[in-house]
């Protein structure tokens, strides 16, 4: 598909606008824009908009698109904040095509917290001209109170069979955590769990659903020596 040449050239031609000397009032507002043939037989035109405050914030937004003269385009925007206590946040994203039934996106998106606190976020999908199709993501955060994070990815064939996958674990400060898998294709779906409390206790589990069948489930519960104890509702 050649997205990502078309992608590195636009994010190029946003950044290069950006840093070109701006217009009015540099040092509060500056905007760019601007359009041009490019190497590969297209156009790309981009823009951007920087703006300062006097307390040490600011606000910074670019986009673009670019063409390659054969049907194919991409087309990217982004936007980043940075606060005066020093807490800031980014995100962007972008769709392609190579004109022949067949297109890419993503974006992603980043903080952190004057406290500490953080997290970010990304995901893709792609669709062919055959019609299969995938997607994964994943996001964690993390602060004072622990950390979560969670991955998965999908998929679809041309048949239009579905299947796919997620993990998820997650951690608190006071020792309790969680660990969850889920798997599902081809009729079955099944998720599995794993947690600890903070006194110790623990739990593993497993539910799985078959079409035609109904879903089943069991899980086992222990103390912090290991005993097993009855699980609560």
């Amino acid at each position: 598909m050649k997205a990502m040449s078309l992608k590195v050239l636009v994010v190029g031609a946003a950044a290069a606008l950006i840093l070109t000397p701006g217009t009015a009032s540099a040092q509060r507002v500056r905007h760019v824009a601007g359009a041009r043939r490019n190497a590969a037989g297209g156009v790309t035109a981009g823009r951007g908009t920087v703006v300062r405050g006097a307390n040490g914030g600011a606000v910074t937004h670019g986009a673009g698109v670019a063409t390659n003269g054969q049907g194919g385009a991409v087309a990217a925007h982004g936007t980043a904040v940075k606060g005066p206590n020093g807490g800031a946040a980014a995100r962007g994203s972008y769709v392609a095509t190579d004109g022949k039934g067949n297109w890419k996106t993503g974006s992603g998106a980043a903080f952190k917290g004057p406290n500490g606190a953080e997290g970010s976020r990304k995901s893709t999908t792609q669709v062919n001209s055959d019609g299969s199709a995938s997607h994964q993501g994943a996001f964690q955060a993390s602060g004072k109170n622990g950390f979560i994070q969670s991955s998965g990815s999908a998929q679809r064939d041309a048949n239009g069979n579905i299947s796919g996958q997620r993990s998820t674990t997650a951690q608190g400060t006071n020792g309790s955590s969680y660990q969850g898998n889920t798997t599902y294709g081809n009729g079955t779906a099944t998720h599995t769990t794993n947690a600890m409390g903070k006194n110790g206790d623990t739990y593993e589990g497993q539910t799985t659903y078959t079409k035609g069948q109904g879903v089943t489930h069991s899980g086992t519960c222990k103390d912090a020596s290991g005993n097993v104890i009855p699980c609560k509702n």
